[in-house]
C-alpha cells in the first residue's frame, strides 16, 4: 500500500488537516508532515509543542476491515513508533500506556489517535509527534529528543520517509493480524 505524502511548512495541526482530507477528498490513506504546527493536539485536549525541527506527521487509512479495537490499534501505532525510534536509538525504549514513548524515563514521543466516518466508511487518523532535536518544558514531565541521545541530527525528512514505510508495510497486514502476536510480528 502506498500513502500518498502532503507536505506542508506551517499548519495548524497534521490531524486536522488530515481529517479534511478525507472529508473534502476521496483519497483513502495518506500521510501528513508539516514542518511546524501552530495548534498541535495532543491527548485529551492538551497542547502539543511543535518545535521546527522535530517530526509532526498525521497517518490515515480506512479501517473497514479491521477488526482490531482503538485500544489494541494504540498498542500497534506504538510499537510501530518505537520501531522507528530504534533506526536511530539502539538503547531501552518503553511504551508508556496508552500512547507515549520514552527513553530514560523521559518522553520523547507521543501519538494521538481519533476516527472520523465518511458515508459508510471508519478512517483513523494517527497523529505521531517526535522530538527530533529539541524538547519541550512540561510541568512534571520529563522529555527528551534523538540529537541529546545519540549527538546526530535526524532530519523530519529522513524519520517521516521512514515512518512512511513502516507503515506501508503493515497497514495491508491489518485485518489479519492478531494483537497476541504483537511483539513477534512487528520485529
Amino acid at each position: 500500500m502506498k500513502l500518498k505524502k502532503f507536505n506542508f511548512k506551517i499548519i495548524n495541526s497534521t490531524n486536522d488537516l488530515a481529517i479534511k482530507i478525507i472529508r473534502n477528498t476521496n483519497n483513502k490513506s495518506g500521510i501528513v508532515i508539516a514542518e511546524k504546527q501552530k495548534r498541535g493536539r495532543g491527548q485529551y485536549g492538551k497542547k502539543w509543542t511543535s518545535f521546527k525541527g522535530n517530526l509532526f506527521v498525521s497517518i490515515f487509512f480506512q479501517l473497514n476491515k479491521i477488526q482490531l479495537s482503538l485500544k489494541d490499534l494504540t498498542k500497534v501505532n506504538c510499537f510501530l513508533v518505537k520501531k522507528l525510534l530504534s533506526n536511530f536509538y539502539k538503547g531501552n525504549i518503553i511504551i508508556k500506556n496508552p500512547n507515549d514513548l520514552l527513553v530514560n524515563n523521559m518522553k520523547i514521543s507521543g501519538i494521538l489517535q481519533e476516527t472520523i466516518s465518511k458515508a459508510d466508511e471508519k478512517f483513523i487518523i494517527i497523529g505521531i509527534g517526535v522530538n527530533l532535536i529539541k524538547s519541550p518544558n512540561i510541568k512534571n514531565y520529563s522529555t527528551t529528543n534523538l540529537f541529546d541521545l545519540i549527538n546526530v541530527k535526524i532530519t523530519p525528512k529522513n524519520a517521516s520517509l521512514k515512518l512512511k514505510k513502516i507503515y506501508e508495510t503493515f497497514i495491508p497486514m491489518l485485518p489479519e493480524f492478531n494483537i497476541k502476536n504483537l511483539n513477534k510480528n512487528l520485529k
